[in-house]
């Protein structure tokens, strides 16, 4: 491990390949970051070295791609991805191509998907190659494939969610040729494994706003750092820019067929002034701050996933009413994150918070036990969240989440009630044998514990020795004088 920043090692990899002498720059990404004043979180190179010997020149490295010419390089306790210029062809199954050249830098640059990634900075010589259009593109800030779009999305029809998530996380717009290849293709989005879609699908709903310029400085004597999109300020994030786009460019019914239901689906302008479900929930991602847990994001997308299949309209009153659509929400965003391969850990947080959610509009009128373990949930935090967000993008009254807070403080002074006063092995010692009956007197004293009627663990023995002795007197059936 190095103390070196991440951009210092990547800049000695490129010399130590120029030095040994090979062509190599900084490409794809890091490129754009780099040159929109954005610190990129990392750097892949491209090289005239073959595998063989990227191999030689550097003391740790992985085969992660060798028939591709892709190498890991290890350096500082980070990875380095650094590929030799190619040229692909004859893409089969949608996304590995058949063919594939060595070749030079122009025909490496060729290959790739959308302009603002297939630029080159050599810059060791501070130097920018373009051979695609893509700092124009950049300073337009537009979205646009490089070459013919229905020719770039066969290759891999990832490249269509990948249009959606540049767009979303840049706040940039999408060329109206590369759109239209989108709408057109994007049913082929279903061909991709559950996995890919997952992870382009986390990145578009990440908790991150859209990127808001700091000074626009330059970096090298060549080379500007172009402003970001929405200088000044910040009104949406990338996951409700990401929503949006997803419904207009036909992807939706692809990646979350659930959610398009959602689309037409109205609300009682009493608690819901915003208007549809999908509304609603492009509010609320609206809303999402920055750094928020990797859950919460989707815990909005799913927590009111049942509305359209519960809704009933009230003859009387005009009012639609979900009865039920937090339950039947949990057991359908439980499958939506199974096909999606999410952590089972993560689909458990989520779907608790999907089917507790509902539970938030009584906190004022509930027992003190019962608010009491709602405040000890581990979920408890991400639900308060969801629960501010949810008030957020609909009434906008945050009565009930300030109450909570206030509680949440409260208890914090009295950490005695969080481990229960007794466990079962006390019971046990107390004289009282295993069985549903012992783990019923845990959960009374637990429930007593929080209602501060029992306060210490030699509280809450007698008060168990009482209630033993009790049981076992009613247990004791009446002698018969009859044989």
């Amino acid at each position: 491990m190095t103390d070196k920043p991440l951009r210092t090692i990547a800049v000695e990899i490129v010399r130590h390949l120029q030095t040994a002498g090979f062509s190599a720059f900084w490409v794809g990404g890091c490129v754009r970051d780099f040159l929109l004043g954005r610190e990129p979180q990392d750097y892949d190179i491209a090289t005239s070295a073959r595998p063989e010997q990227v191999e030689k020149l550097f003391k740790r490295t992985v085969a992660v791609g060798r028939k591709f010419g892709v190498m890991v390089v290890l350096e500082g306790g980070h990875q380095f991805q650094v590929a030799t210029y190619r040229a692909e062809a004859d893409y089969r199954d949608g996304r590995h191509p058949e063919q594939v050249t060595f070749g030079d830098a122009q025909a490496d640059a060729l290959r790739r998907d959308f302009t603002v990634n297939g630029l080159f900075y050599d810059l060791i010589a501070e130097k920018l190659h373009d051979w695609v259009g893509g700092e124009k593109d950049l300073r337009a800030k537009i979205i646009r494939t490089i070459g013919v779009p229905e020719e770039r999305f066969a290759e891999d029809h990832l490249r269509l969610l990948r249009a959606v998530r540049f767009a979303a996380q840049l706040g940039f717009g999408i060329e109206p040729q590369t759109l239209a290849a989108v709408r057109s293709l994007a049913p082929k989005i279903e061909l991709i494994s559950a996995e890919r879609i997952r992870d382009e699908l986390v990145k578009l709903f990440s908790a991150a706003p859209i990127s808001v310029a700091a000074e626009v400085t330059r970096r090298t004597s060549t080379v500007a750092a172009y402003p970001p999109p929405h200088v000044g300020g910040c009104k949406s994030t990338v996951a409700a820019r990401g929503l949006v786009l997803l419904r207009d460019s036909g992807l939706l019914p692809g990646v979350l067929p659930e959610l398009v239901a959602t689309l037409a689906c109205e609300q009682s302008p009493d608690f819901h002034p915003e208007g549809t479900v999908f509304e609603h929930i492009r509010l609320m991602l609206e809303k999402l701050s920055p750094g928020a847990h990797p859950s919460l994001p989707w815990a909005v997308i799913l927590h009111d996933i049942a509305k359209p299949a519960t809704a009933e309209l009230d003859p009387v009153t005009g009012k639609i009413h979900f009865y039920g659509h937090e339950k039947v929400g949990a057991a359908l965003a439980e499958r939506i994150l199974t096909r999606l391969r999410f952590p089972k850990k993560q689909i458990e947080e989520i779907v608790a918070c999907v089917r507790q959610h509902m539970q938030f509009k009584d906190v004022k009128q509930m027992r003190m036990a019962t608010l009491r373990r709602l405040l000890l949930r581990k979920t408890f935090p991400l639900e308060l969240e969801l629960h501010r967000l949810d008030c957020l993008g609909s009434h906008g009254d945050l009565g009930h989440y300030e109450f909570l807070i206030e509680q949440a403080a409260e208890l914090e002074k009295k950490p005695t009630l969080r481990p229960p006063l007794l466990t079962g092995r006390d019971l046990i010692a107390l004289g009282m044998k295993p069985g549903p009956a012992l783990g019923a007197l845990l959960a009374e004293i637990r429930e007593k514990q929080l209602q501060d009627e029992l306060k210490t663990p030699r509280q809450a023995r007698a008060w168990a020795k009482i209630k033993i002795r009790g049981a076992d007197k009613t247990s004791v059936k009446p002698r018969s004088f009859f044989p």
